[in-house]
């Protein structure tokens, strides 16, 4: 990668350009890269230590692969583009502006800069005219909101934006930043492979705003639609092709591009925070919770990527540490999405599910297209029975993101609530194809096809092996498939997996009903196939257990040795214990 200096050189010039023309998200996320640069040691002061954490566990932890800042081999970065400025033709009404700009009077702003051709004003102009477009959307939607918030508005000024910002680039007289604007317009309007072509255009000739590399992402949706992009071989392509393999669920991959990542960008608490987007994703459960405790005590008041963290302690049944962090995000910010996704969480937990759907409800009035309130919302409906609603729920995460695995999953169990198991079936199917390593999702899709209405038991089995390949932590698949097994009258692969899952619950040190009905069945096949001395180890394991598993083994102990002595076995029933 670029030397680290000529990272910050590049990003502090990127912050200013990109905070003087208001894109502010864009602006934030450069800031936290630079500052996520390790810094030179020969430079440290007490007053300019903040993020040196270099005794810290969780890095060295992600960090086991050292990379300097000269390229590995076969790497080689473009150099950066220079973008001309025209800050002297606009001068004092581009500056008045801006100042309406940022007290949200768009209108003001679009039209101060009216007669301005330079292209800085161009684009403020398209922006400040799409913001304000937006704004009477959300305003219409609230007037006019259907089932749920559901409405038919639009954006009355994207046709005659899109219009104008065809033109200038037909002109050449359009800017990176304008070409962003063309391609989020083209967009919404649903030419997708335009706006990925205008999107490729804006990143390659302006690689430092973020904002463009997110509205791309989002029209990725497979790796063959990533690969065919021709992007530039920048450093900033790391980031969205990391972030991208997020998206389209190669975990894996997202991984090892953030730990690369973390080479130059050793301290920055985006990529720790992605890196544990990615376990969470690979269920590492334990590990991101480890990042996330780092991540707090090092920005005590970050808010964004905890309603993640509070979905692992949910996971986890912390409940403590749940209501901490919600107690800690409503001091710091309780009007927004993820303040109020965590309070649900917490009360969810606490089996309060009508004050979790407030919260989540409230959640989604900040911020409609909040895909987890939706999903979240939708499994609270289904604890509370109300499926109609929880289908409703999420149905409207499916419309936000097709790609969300928890929402199909969910509208399976909704229907399944509802006794319709082919429909059930439909969305299940559709969960396992976006998410096919969760064990969760292929056993609950066994169930189904173990309904009465279907009894398709043969699919079954093979959901059940599917989930046990999948690391199946609630340890359910093995247990079934010996069960079915047996139904299906075949007593040899039965006894296979119940000395499988006999061999996990050793191994895990767990004891229960499982255990014993799989100690008894083996007991008592090894006894029919006249192999005495293995039904004697686990007869004489059952003999630990109290209830009637012990006089059961009793019987076949005293079985196994009459038949063995020579003497003609008589009905266990004339044994006293």
């Amino acid at each position: 990668m670029n030397s680290k200096e000529s990272c910050r050189s590049e990003l502090r010039i990127a912050i200013r350009q990109l905070s003087d023309r208001c894109l502010y998200t864009a602006s934030k996320w450069a800031a936290e890269q630079l500052m996520g640069i390790e810094q030179d040691p020969a430079n440290f002061t007490p007053s300019n230590t903040r993020f040196q954490w270099g005794s810290s566990s969780i890095r060295r932890r992600f960090r086991t692969n050292e990379i300097t800042s000269t390229p590995i081999a076969g790497v080689s970065y473009v150099s950066t583009p220079v973008m001309e400025e025209d800050d002297a033709v606009d001068g004092d009404f581009y500056l008045l502006a801006k100042s309406y700009f940022d007290c949200r009077e768009y209108r003001r702003a679009a039209h101060v800069l009216r007669d301005q051709t330079g292209k800085k004003s161009v684009f403020l102009r398209c922006y400040a005219l799409y913001l304000a477009g937006e704004k009477r959307k959300e305003e219409e939607v609230i007037e006019l909101e259907g089932p749920l918030g559901k409405s038919d508005s639009v954006n009355c000024e994207l046709v005659s934006l899109e219009r104008e910002l065809s033109t200038l680039r037909k002109n050449g007289s359009i800017d990176p930043f304008g070409l962003y604007l063309y391609g989020l317009f083209l967009k919404e309007k649903g030419s997708e492979t335009v706006a990925r072509t205008v999107l490729v255009e804006s990143v390659n000739s302006y690689p430092w705003n973020w904002n463009a590399w997110s509205e791309l992402q989002s029209l990725c949706t497979t790796i063959d639609t990533l690969n065919s992009l021709n992007l530039n071989n920048h450093w900033m392509k790391d980031f969205f092709l990391a972030s991208a393999y997020q998206e389209i669920r190669m975990h894996s991959e997202s991984l090892a591009k953030y730990e690369y990542l973390q080479g130059t960008f050793g301290y920055s608490n985006y990529i720790q925070a992605q890196i544990a987007k990615a376990q969470y994703s690979l269920r590492e459960f334990q590990q991101v919770e480890t990042i996330f405790e780092e991540l707090l005590r090092n920005d005590p008041y970050r808010v964004e990527d905890m309603d993640m963290y509070s979905n692992v302690l949910y996971a986890n049944e912390c409940s403590s540490a749940l209501s901490y962090l919600a107690h800690r995000v409503f001091m710091t910010d309780k009007y927004r999405p993820e303040s109020c996704c965590i309070i649900g969480n917490y009360y969810s937990l606490k089996g309060q599910h009508e004050k979790s759907v407030m919260y989540f409800r409230r959640a989604l009035k900040l911020n409609k297209n909040y895909l987890s309130a939706w999903t979240l919302m939708g499994h609270e409906y289904i604890e509370m029975k109300n499926t109609p609603a929880a289908v409703d729920a999420y149905r409207r995460a499916i419309d936000i993101n097709p790609c969300d695995y928890r929402a199909w999953y969910g509208l399976g169990q909704a229907y399944e609530m509802m006794g319709m198991p082919f429909y059930a079936l439909h969305y299940f199917r559709k969960s396992v194809f976006l998410q096919p390593n969760d064990s969760r999702l292929w056993i609950s899709m066994a169930h189904c096809y173990e309904t009465d209405q279907l009894r398709m038991l043969e699919e079954a089995i093979k959901c059940y092996r599917r989930a046990a390949n999948c690391n199946d932590r609630e340890a359910i698949a093995l247990h079934q498939l010996a069960k079915l097994q047996y139904e299906l009258g075949r007593p040899e692969e039965a006894a296979f997996y119940y000395k499988k899952d006999l061999e996990r619950m050793e191994a895990e040190e767990r004891e229960g009903p499982n255990m014993v009905e799989a100690l008894l069945y083996l007991a008592t096949y090894y006894k029919t196939q006249k192999r005495f001395d293995e039904a004697e180890v686990y007869c004489t394991r059952l003999l630990d257990f109290t209830g009637p598993e012990k006089e059961t083994a009793k019987s076949l102990l005293r079985g196994m040795r009459t038949t063995q002595s020579g003497f003609p076995s008589m009905d266990v029933e004339h044994f006293s214990p």
